[in-house]
């Protein structure tokens, strides 16, 4: 079946559909990993969003169930110059059309990514959506205007958990931890399980000074999608927890959170952080990071009495990382779990680990 990507300007890319034969529309974004397809597909963080991957050919090692990020594909739809129908790879179970298929995301190939990023780049990312059709029509321009767009978009609530769950191996020599859901990916759980936390999820909209009465000996706060300015119940839990003294790490949208928690403000960046390229210094030890990045928000303000900037991005100056200057609190705007990209900043889970340690001590 043919397939059409059309922009909220007027732009259409024609191509072939191999994925659902079915129609969806979202923030049309591009990353630029060259590999980690499927973790892509199932980061929470991408919710209401079309991705577009800028590596020419995807699709070749197949989907296997251990790299999933969650239980399901949470983009609206998949851009890719080509697409590998026979995937070579001894973990894959199944192609990635089937794997799109099977949970009716539409998916389009065959048109030129590197113009669409191009235009993405200089225009900002921008609402679209990919129709599966034999011949364009005019009402898929109307069908894309009815899309909100993600600016004042609380999506926390639409992906995090129905209720409270354990994650791991649990023993008495670990340390607490209540997990704030926004949109949490596998492999944050993954290393805080392994970084010696006791994990236990919560959903989004988990009242905090419930959970401080339980004396969880720290929290954590997820990444996720949309925009972190209405999520007033999350800034309203971090503010409750920085003020009781207990250890708070943040990632992403766990980032924003604690940043506007902390009295900084949020702004959407034109066309977002997205692959697994980025270089941020570490402005405490003078290192540089390479690093996995998905937002399309971003912390803005200086240093000030009670936050200082952590970390940096280097490829436009934005605030990468925040600490607080009296509390035992932590966030990072970037992904130190990887799946997909490089590991340079794992280090920050033992960070994490060591500053509750001291915390407790």
């Amino acid at each position: 079946m043919k397939a059409f990507l059309v922009l909220e300007s007027g732009e259409v890319f024609e191509g072939e559909s191999f994925g659902s034969e079915t129609s969806r529309t979202g923030e049309v974004v591009f990353n630029t990993s060259m590999s980690g397809y499927q973790e892509i597909l199932t980061d929470p963080s991408y919710r209401d969003q079309i991705v577009t991957l800028t590596y020419p050919m995807i699709g070749n090692y197949g989907i296997s169930p251990e790299d999933m990020e969650s239980g399901k594909i949470q983009v609206s739809g998949l851009i890719v110059k080509e697409y590998v129908d026979f995937p070579s790879n001894f973990r894959s179970k199944e192609s990635l059309g089937d794997f799109l298929k099977r949970f009716n995301i539409p998916a389009i190939q065959g048109l030129d990514t590197r113009k669409l990023t191009r235009i993405l780049r200089d225009k900002g990312a921008t609402n679209g959506g990919i129709f599966v059709a034999e011949n364009f029509e005019p009402r898929f321009l109307e069908e894309i205007k009815k899309f909100p767009g993600l600016v004042g978009a609380d999506l926390a609530k639409e992906v995090t958990t129905d209720k409270m769950y354990t994650f791991g191996n649990h023993t008495k020599d670990k340390f607490n931890l209540a997990v704030y859901d926004y949109g949490v990916k596998q492999n944050i759980l993954n290393l805080l399980d392994s970084h010696g936390f006791n994990v236990t999820v919560f959903p989004a909209t988990t009242n905090s000074k419930d959970l401080l009465k339980e004396g969880y000996d720290a929290f954590f706060m997820s990444n996720g999608p949309g925009d972190p300015e209405p999520l007033k119940y999350a800034i309203d839990s971090a503010k409750n927890i920085i003020d009781a003294g207990v250890p708070l790490f943040g990632i992403c949208l766990g980032h924003q959170i604690i940043g506007q928690a902390l009295g900084k403000k949020t702004t959407k960046l034109k066309f977002g952080h997205r692959g697994g390229n980025h270089p941020v210094l570490n402005k405490d030890t003078g290192k540089v990071e390479i690093t996995a990045q998905n937002h399309g928000f971003v912390v803005i303000g200086d240093d000030s009495k009670d936050a200082k900037i952590s970390h940096m991005n280097l490829f436009d100056n934005t605030i990468a990382g925040i600490r607080s200057t009296d509390k035992p609190v932590m966030a990072i705007q970037y992904h130190p779990e990887s799946s997909p990209g490089p590991h340079d900043s794992g280090y920050l889970f033992q960070e994490f680990y060591d500053m509750v340690k001291k915390s407790k001590a």
